[in-house]
């Protein structure tokens, strides 16, 4: 039997380097963001729902969706956004379970579902175990506007879209705080999976 281990952070926390690691220690990452990409791709169920909800005006001339085009529809319509979600989210869910078979039968023993809203989307149910990337409010931001090129005012309104880290530690089973070094940050994810018996290719 393979354990499942959901692993979440916040927008800058850090989630895509620890994603990276379990990958380096030869473990299988499903990354949620990757398949939220391939299910609306031109053909699939949800491309088709989504062009129906919401009109040809949001496709690029090759009729590949124009992420920027339907960001700004829904971005200022919490209507639209749930309406996407409503499309998008079933889709995801439905590949990643597919993908978790598959590696299921193949004989993974550690399986990582890596997924940004994991809580806010109320997918815990999904794993047997959660692992959240921790870092304060201050790093958050900073790390932000740095990487994202952003104003203060944007990058707080993109954090603030999200569940707060702080809350997000008493719904996980267990953190790395990601406020350090790289070096650091290794360290607490082998420790954790010491823990929770996980081989690892050190």
């Amino acid at each position: 039997m393979a354990l499942t281990i959901g692993l979440t952070g916040g927008i800058a926390s850090g989630k895509s380097t620890v994603s990276q690691m379990f990958k380096e220690a030869g473990i299988v990452v499903i990354d949620a963001d990757v398949i939220a990409r391939k299910v609306v791709e031109v053909g699939e169920e949800a491309y088709e729902q989504i062009v129906q909800a919401f009109g040809k005006d949001i496709l690029s001339t090759d009729k590949t969706i124009d992420r920027p085009k339907l960001g700004s529809v829904i971005f200022f319509s919490e209507e639209k956004r749930l309406l996407l979600n409503s499309i998008v989210h079933p889709a995801v869910r439905k590949q990643m379970l597919i993908e978790k078979e598959e590696y299921m039968n193949n004989g993974e023993k550690t399986i990582i579902l890596d997924i940004p809203l994991l809580f806010e989307s109320k997918l815990t149910a999904l794993v047997d175990r959660t692992l959240l990337v921790y870092v304060d409010y201050e790093t958050q931001l900073a790390r932000l506007m740095e990487r994202n090129n952003l104003s203060k005012e944007d990058a707080k309104a993109r954090i603030q879209s999200q569940m707060p880290l702080k809350e997000k530690i008493k719904l996980a089973d267990a953190v790395i705080n990601n406020n350090g070094t790289i070096e650091a940050t290794k360290n607490q994810l082998h420790e954790i999976c010491d823990q929770w018996d996980i081989q690892i290719k050190s």
